[in-house]
């Protein structure tokens, strides 16, 4: 049985702001955006992605700025980072497991070394940014996937 994740609900207060980010911002493409009284969701997919987010009015009963750590996968984070940054979002510096080795996106911030994984490995290298609510996302440089993941 295939489960494939499609969509991540994100918890905003201001829609029209929120979209403004993550079309400009990030590049997502609109799917959807729907209103029909006072429900309104807007659907939109990140470039290369086949998950989508939605946010919207009576989408989400969390607080705006509740979700933490959705990972973002970059084959360059260099790159990535840059062309976000050149987008105008504040993309924090890029650092990596202190020990070596993936992890350092979930490790308390003690355990992180600036910048990228000394030997270059896939998982080991993040940078964070979050929206304009405080949703936090994780860009992470994936350059050849584990065994079983396509």
């Amino acid at each position: 049985m295939d489960l494939k994740l499609e969509v991540v609900i994100l918890p905003v207060s201001d829609i029209e702001r929120a979209k403004q980010f993550y079309v400009n911002g990030l590049g997502c493409r609109e799917d959807v955006d729907v209103q029909a009284g006072d429900f309104r969701a807007v659907q939109l997919t990140p470039p290369g992605s086949a998950c989508s987010i939605i946010f919207g009015t009576g989408v989400s009963s969390s607080p705006p700025g509740s979700v933490e750590r959705i990972l973002l996968v970059v084959d360059d984070i260099d790159k990535a980072r840059n062309e976000l940054i050149g987008r105008g979002v504040d993309v924090g510096e890029i650092f990596h497991d202190d020990a070596g080795g993936p992890g350092a996106g979930f490790a308390p911030p003690e355990a992180r070394a600036p910048g990228l994984d000394p030997g270059r490995q896939s998982y080991a290298s993040y940078a964070i940014f979050r929206d304009p609510d405080g949703n936090t996302f994780m860009l992470q440089e994936v350059t050849e996937r584990a065994p079983g993941r396509v």
